[in-house]
This record gives C-alpha cells, structure tokens and sequence, in this order.
C-alpha cells in the first residue's frame, strides 16, 4: 500500500469532517443509512464483508500514516482515503484517544428471514441499552453460531459507537436486526419456535432445558428485566444455577452462560443430540 494517496484535510470545519463527526448521533446515523467503525481489526472485517457493507471513506492519523497492519489489503476500488491530525480524528470518533484509522460503512440489510429459518436459535434483546452489553452479546451469538441478533424497541442502537466496539467485528458475521418484538414474538411461535426468558425464579434450570429445537432466547433491560408484554409470551423461563454468593449475573454474562449451554446441547452433547 506505498502507493496509497492519503488526501489531506487538516480543518475540523471541513464539511467531510463534520459529516462524519455527526455519525455519533443516531439521528444522523439513521439518516445516512452509514455509521463509523473506529480502529484496524474492524475494518479488517468490514474489508471482508464486502458485499454487505460498503466503505464509503478511511481516514488515518497523518501522523501514523497507513497503518502497516493493513499493509496487504486490498480497499474496494475508488475508496477514498483521508489523512487527518490526530485531534481531528479525536473530533470524529468521540474519544480522548483516537484510534490510527476509521471508516464510514453502510449499514447491512437484512432481511426476516433469517430470524424464522427452521430449527433456528435467535437472540433477541428486549430493552437491552448499554451498548458494551448489547455488542458484548452480539459477539457470544455469533461466537455460539447464532442465526441471528433481534434488538427490540428500547434497546440500543447496534450502530452506537461503543456497541460497534463491544462487538469486535462480530456485527458483520450474523445477522443483527432491529424489529418490533411485539409482532416478531407472535410470528416466531407461530412457525414453531420456543420463546425462553432467564428468571432468577424460575424452577427449571438453564442445563435441564432442552435447546435442540427452534427457540429465541429473551434477555431483558438491565435493571427490570424482560417487559411485561414479552414476558406473557414467554413459553418457558430458566435459572442459571449459582453455587457462591453473588445474588446475579449481569445480562452479558447471562446471555453468554445461556447461549453456550444451547451451543453445547446442540453441537457438543451426543447423548442428547437426535
């Protein structure tokens, strides 16, 4: 990448620079249909996500120049790359120490039917707002192969900067969606899904569950839990067993002990695999 043309703009009034700075906001990022990714190993990903994203600008620290882990990547064809002083970049990325490189990338389109594939395992957040939660959950479903990621209304914006962060590039590996749980919860159970919630007092344990077939796994707010309107559709509600003295798990921690108990029966169990 010697040969790359790195295109100077050193004003924080310049209109690219302040387009960019407004993607912190979600109002802009809904706007533009575009949302920042901030560091090497998310554009990385998003390199290899070609297809499903686009990568509309890279701007780089002038100072650090090209970053030499990007060294052998090949950038879609016309992708404008800007060189940038180090507090513009800070400008555009919200933090006090900014990363050597970030990009503008579209935003995936998906499509439902991902969400209500037969047999599937879905996550889906029900209120779930702070974003290292929600990207920290996004990135243990795709770890466990999940088929797909639902935020429900009141949950964070996937596209948050902190929530792109949390997730480490695991946002382009599955399908992650924003959707109405009020009219999806209805549709899943009709094709034969089995919605399952975690209540500290719930009966059945997380381990006697049987996760092999269809099912959504609910994780709700951070401090209520799931809403009432989701929890009435609830088909069945599990513990996480806890041997010491903590009185919970936080909803990441949850989810994660969750997702890999499914992963386990479904992949890993050959006594209980069909």
């Amino acid at each position: 990448m010697a040969d790359i043309n790195l295109i100077p703009i050193t004003s924080a009034q310049n209109p690219k620079v302040k387009a960019w700075a407004s993607l912190l906001e979600k109002k802009h990022r809904d706007r533009t249909g575009t949302f920042l990714i901030e560091g090497v190993h998310l554009l990385q990903e998003a390199l290899k996500a070609e297809g499903l994203v686009s990568i509309e600008a890279i701007a780089v620290d002038d100072e650090r120049g090209w970053p030499e882990e990007l060294a052998g990547a090949r950038l879609p064809e016309r992708t404008p790359v800007y060189a940038l002083p180090a507090s513009v970049m800070a400008k555009c990325t919200g933090t006090d120490t900014p990363p050597p490189v970030f990009a503008v990338v579209t935003k995936p389109r998906y499509g439902h039917d991902a969400l209500l594939r037969e047999g599937g395992f879905v996550v889906a957040l029900d209120g779930v707002r702070d974003p290292g939660n929600a990207g920290t959950l996004i990135r243990a479903a795709d770890a466990v192969g999940a088929d797909a990621v639902v935020l429900g209304r009141g949950s964070v914006d996937p596209y948050n900067p902190k929530t792109v962060r949390s997730t480490m590039g695991s946002l382009f590996h599955l399908p992650v969606v924003e959707g109405d749980l009020a009219e999806l919860l209805p549709e899943a159970k009709r094709r034969g899904a089995r919605l399952v919630g975690a209540s500290l007092d719930a009966r059945q344990s997380c381990y006697a569950f049987d996760w092999r077939p269809a099912c959504w796994l609910l994780l709700g707010n951070e401090s209520n839990g799931l809403s009432p309107a989701v929890s009435a559709l609830v088909d069945a509600h599990v513990l996480i067993p806890m041997r010491g003295q903590a009185e919970s798990l936080n909803v990441a921690m949850a989810g994660a002990v969750l997702m890999y108990e499914a992963m386990r029966q479904r992949y890993f169990d050959p006594e209980r695999r069909s």
